[in-house]
């Protein structure tokens, strides 16, 4: 196929980026730590760091990694933790010391969290104290000899922290029992060691491996996808230039709310608005709806990410009306599917088309994205952005025509050097002319407009037809009285498969009868739900992506 997408890219976004525009992410971080030195960089309970100030102590948490616990090149190191100030200064010290980072979430499980520190290797961690009771269950099956514990008070004035600290165990006894025969210590005393230690920044190069991070992935198995420092530089590149003339240096407040450790939020708040001296509001806990909404409402922010449902929570909320929305100029949804009803709910209530964007932690994970110019939500996912290739692909790797569903691939500098230490795996998402395989089933127009149909792992063959669960859960969640809504595959005797929905409600007197006869006006035969049930609420990934996988563990 050509390109088609090149005719409608904005005017002045390049059809191509240079990957190698800074040698590594040692060399982006420093570059914009010193231009932005006097910016605030991140807040965070109402305490900002500066730029200088994040350089100054990422230097330092370096320093102790390399100058006192002496962890050598490529080293691994483990960061377990929400949106915190102490993240970032953990991150780039990470970085700049030529050390690996590896991301984990903090709400892991034991198995999840030994599974992944075994496979990284990781030496050292720095986790949440919250948390650190899950880590001392498994921590004697992993090589980790150094935890460095952090709290939720850590950066904060003294006399803010203290407070912080002491009603998070004392009072809302947050922080379990813990004990660990490693060597451990507080987050703010390596900084101090660190201060004191000489730095020794090891050596990194494009290809050497800045993150492992860790995703089902499209093959279902949690494992590694080793992002490079090239991979990582040249998806900031391409953001940048998509959003070309839409920033104003010093000026951006961005709402970080879905955690840095996570790829969308890691590429595009964290490291990409760096180019802009942005500060990135991070939000500790999103789930916390109204004091989210409170934070927001003292700031006049300019850019939002965040998935479909945090959206939807948002605008369900009573007081986000109340919102000052007058300097949002960019609205940015990725992660899972954007619902139409909630984009345009969204774009009601904002006065700001929300932007959707489509990515894997495989690519880095922007692959494409709408033009910002947008007026209103318009279902695609966008335009592969600059130094992109996309292709839709049947099962024996032949290319199909436009409007043809099949299986998205990927060629482009931002794609992943495979999963850490398992080259079977690697090949199996890679054809062999070097694609990557998303394992999403999409289409592409005469424009260049890509849309995602479905999980291929997901969809329902209900008597040979295929039945694509988003375009269910679509249909279903524009019911004025449903809230949210999954839709699986069940077994069935007669076609094979049957739609499954489990919806959540937002009015109580919605019943089964009424949403099954709404589906039939709106659905052809098979595609209507068979079995209807009501729940509480829907499994969710950390970012608040549903999880289909659980739904139908369920059953």
């Amino acid at each position: 196929m050509d390109a088609p997408w090149y005719k409608n890219y904005q005017a002045g976004v390049p059809r191509e980026i240079n990957p190698a525009a800074f040698n590594s992410l040692v060399d982006f971080i420093e570059v914009h730590n010193k231009k932005y030195e006097a910016l605030p960089a991140y807040s965070c309970m109402g305490t900002s760091l500066s730029y200088g100030a994040v350089s100054r102590l990422a230097r330092n948490f370096g320093a102790y990694l390399t100058g006192v616990i002496a962890l050598k090149a490529e080293s691994r190191v483990a960061l377990m933790m929400p949106n915190l100030l102490a993240y970032p200064v953990a991150l780039q010290g990470t970085l700049r010391a030529g050390l690996i980072a590896v991301n984990v979430n903090p709400l892991y499980t034991a198995r999840e969290l030994r599974n992944q520190l075994i496979d990284s290797g990781a030496e050292a961690i720095v986790i949440l104290e919250n948390f650190a009771h899950v880590l001392a269950e498994v921590i004697a099956d992993t090589k980790v000899h150094t935890v460095i514990i952090t709290r939720l008070g850590d950066l904060l004035p003294f006399a803010k922290g203290l407070v912080v600290n002491t009603v998070v165990q004392y009072v809302k006894k947050l922080v379990p029992p813990y004990k660990f025969d490693q060597k451990t210590l507080f987050f703010k005393a390596a900084l101090q060691q660190g201060a004191h230690a000489n730095f020794v920044q090891h050596p990194v190069q494009g290809e050497s491996i800045a993150f492992l991070q860790y995703t089902g992935g499209t093959t279902g198995l949690a494992k590694g996808a080793m992002l490079s420092h090239r991979n990582m530089i040249a998806n900031i590149e391409q953001a940048s230039a998509w959003l070309k003339d839409s920033g104003r240096i010093g000026e951006e407040i961005i709402i970080t709310a879905l955690p840095l450790y996570h790829i969308f939020s890691l590429t595009a708040n964290c490291l990409t608005f760096m180019k802009i001296g942005a500060l990135n509001v991070l939000i500790t806990n999103p789930r916390d709806l109204t004091s989210f909404i409170k934070t927001l409402g003292g700031i006049k922010f300019t850019a939002i990410t965040g998935v479909n449902t945090l959206f939807n929570g948002l605008l369900h909320h009573p007081n986000f009306a109340s919102v000052d929305f007058s300097s949002l100029r960019l609205s940015l949804g990725g992660g899972m599917a954007v619902q139409a009803t909630v984009a345009e709910a969204w774009q009601r209530l904002t006065k700001t088309v929300l932007i959707q964007a489509y990515g894997l932690t495989e690519t880095s994970p922007a692959v494409c994205i709408n033009p910002l110019s947008l007026t209103k939500f318009n279902g695609t996912i966008g335009l592969p952005i600059p130094s992109t290739q996309v292709a839709i692909r049947d099962d024996h790797n032949h290319e199909l025509p436009v409007n043809t569903p099949g299986e998205l691939c990927v060629k482009g500098p931002q794609v992943m050097l495979g999963y850490w230490r398992k080259p079977e795996e690697s090949a199996q998402v890679f054809s062999e002319d070097g694609w990557l395989k998303t394992g999403d089933i999409a289409t592409i127009n005469d424009q260049g407009f890509v849309t995602i149909v479905d999980r291929k792992k997901d969809i329902i063959i209900v008597s040979g037809f295929n039945v694509y669960p988003n375009e269910i859960e679509e249909v279903v969640a524009a019911h004025p009285k449903v809230l949210e809504v999954g839709a699986i595959g069940v077994a069935d005797e007669k076609s094979g498969e049957a739609v499954k929905i489990l919806v959540v409600k937002k009015d109580p007197s919605l019943t089964v009868e009424e949403l099954r006869n709404y589906c039939k006006q709106q659905l052809t035969g098979y595609k209507v739900p068979r079995h209807i049930e009501f729940c509480a609420d829907l499994p969710k990934t950390n970012v608040g992506k549903i999880l289909r996988r659980n739904l139908r563990g369920e059953q």
